[in-house]
């Protein structure tokens, strides 16, 4: 599901995006520190880091071969590197971390527990742990809420495939659950909500022709006549404002929790 960065960019990436430098300035972590990108994909939260953070050194780790080369043409900058692993079995020694994030993946990993121990894991004691994902339990993510609700209508079978269905990870409590039962102390969980305006159907459609993602992919294995019956009735429930444009939100749940001292 997740092999092109290229793919990725214009489905996801640009909110992504976004969100991750909200993500770095509301965790005010001190510069200089060393950071871990755990799913680091095509490298939002990477160079979010970089560009406000102050960092010493941010080690971006992903299991995707395809996006850790993206990360890697696409952030030149001598203190980012980037290795192929999962985030399960992190290559990091104990305790040699200041902060370890992680944006939008701990709901695609099958043993997000175990990827949040190996986070406090690596981190010093008293390093911040933080990760966020987008609002799935309460229909947060506008974009995606639209796109399930339609198919749903149209393809019962689709409900199964939604990311409300599939990942309970994604919402306020399950994610300070998450970090608590790490560990971790001091569990805080913040929203992070950006606008995502599309400038017309086109711009919204186009995307999830590409494959990256539970809907792009249930896009993709439609026969072209059910595929043309979504796109149609998409295009009729969207809001649209005087311009054309379509005015949508995200929500993102942001959790942060500090190793014990």
């Amino acid at each position: 599901m997740w092999v092109t960065g290229e793919a990725y960019e214009p489905y996801v990436g640009r909110w992504s995006r976004v969100v991750a430098r909200r993500f770095v300035r509301l965790l005010d972590a001190a510069p200089g520190g060393s950071w871990r990108d755990i799913g680091c994909g095509t490298g939002a939260v990477t160079r979010a880091v970089l560009d406000l953070a102050e960092p010493e050194s941010v080690v971006g780790i992903d299991p995707s071969a395809g996006y850790v080369r993206y990360a890697r043409r696409n952030i030149t900058d001598a203190r980012a590197r980037f290795v192929l692993a999962d985030a399960v079995n992190l290559p990091f020694a104990d305790a040699t971390a200041s902060v370890a994030v992680s944006g939008l993946v701990l709901n695609f990993v099958p043993d997000a527990p175990r990827a949040a121990a190996e986070m406090a894991r690596a981190v010093r004691p008293g390093g911040l742990v933080a990760a966020y994902l987008w609002d799935f339990e309460e229909g947060g993510m506008e974009a995606i809420r639209a796109f399930w609700d339609a198919a749903s209508a149209l393809d019962p079978a689709a409900r199964d495939l939604d990311e409300a269905v599939r990942f309970p990870l994604c919402g306020r409590a399950p994610l300070r659950g998450l970090l608590v039962g790490a560990g971790l102390e001091d569990v805080e969980v913040d929203a992070i909500v950006v606008p995502t305006r599309f400038s017309g159907f086109d711009d919204y459609w186009q995307p999830f022709l590409g494959g990256q993602g539970p809907a792009p992919a249930y896009v993709t294995s439609l026969p072209e006549g059910r595929r043309a019956e979504l796109r149609e009735r998409l295009r009729s429930a969207l809001p649209r404002a005087a311009d054309g444009s379509i005015p949508l939100r995200a929500r993102a749940w942001a959790a942060r929790g500090r190793r014990a001292a």
